[in-house]
């Protein structure tokens, strides 16, 4: 599972684009500061940063500069500016690409997507795209999903429930924020269309494992996923 640096020390923007990134399956860090980014970008491994240029103590050019003599590091520039000299100097510092607000998180993750497929095209290294979580191992490019060994016959929305849990192990996730995950092309759907396809899941899970219910009702709240099965 690819693991992001965000650093923005705006925190509604950061938790909108925290929310889409590990909606999609990425692990995600959050820094306020270019202090806390520098700590943290020494103390784990990242496969990409996304770097905000107005921060409060570093620059995000000047952290760029920094965090580029550690490693190699991909980046991309988050700024309210769209001034033609600014974007230059960005990518001339080595950003690989540079998003300016206000912009859609959909598009910010699918331009993650895009600069982690062609870092590892050019390292030669091909991405880890399954994720084993407990008795799951999801697949996120192939869009399959293995339950204690064996393939799930899934349907489009039975797929991306299961997949919208996955991405939050153990976490409380509400009717409507996963009618916005799944059902977000089909505006025709209601509360209900969730608690139907959380019962079919369920049937195909136990199919599999019999004494085993992994998806967890919470009731007035939602649902979650023990990863591990039981």
């Amino acid at each position: 599972m690819p693991s992001i640096l965000l650093v923005e020390d705006e925190t509604a923007i950061a938790d909108t684009v925290l929310y889409a990134l590990r909606a999609e399956g990425f692990a995600a860090e959050h820094c306020l500061t270019g202090q806390a980014a520098l700590q943290a970008a020494r103390a784990a491994h990242h496969d990409l940063v996304i770097l905000d240029v107005g921060l409060p103590d570093i620059g995000g050019f000047a952290l760029c500069r920094e965090l580029r003599r550690e490693r190699d590091l991909p980046v991309i520039f988050l700024t309210a500016r769209d001034a033609e000299a600014d974007r230059v100097l960005g990518l001339e510092l080595g950003a690989d690409d540079y998003v300016v607000k206000p912009f859609s998180p959909r598009e910010l993750v699918a331009r993650v997507r895009a600069l982690l497929r062609r870092v590892h095209a050019a390292t030669g290294h091909a991405p880890a795209s399954t994720r084993s979580a407990g008795a799951f191992e999801h697949d996120a490019e192939g869009m399959r999903i293995r339950y204690r060994g064996h393939a799930l016959d899934l349907t489009r929305y039975e797929y991306g429930l299961l997949a919208a849990l996955l991405a939050r192990p153990g976490a409380v996730l509400s009717r409507a924020q996963l009618m916005d995950r799944v059902w977000g092309d089909a505006l025709e759907s209601g509360d209900r269309t969730v608690d139907t396809h959380v019962k079919t899941l369920r049937a195909k899970l136990r199919a599999l494992a019999p004494d085993d219910d992994p998806i967890h009702t919470h009731r007035g709240l939602g649902y979650s996923l023990d990863a591990a099965g039981h």
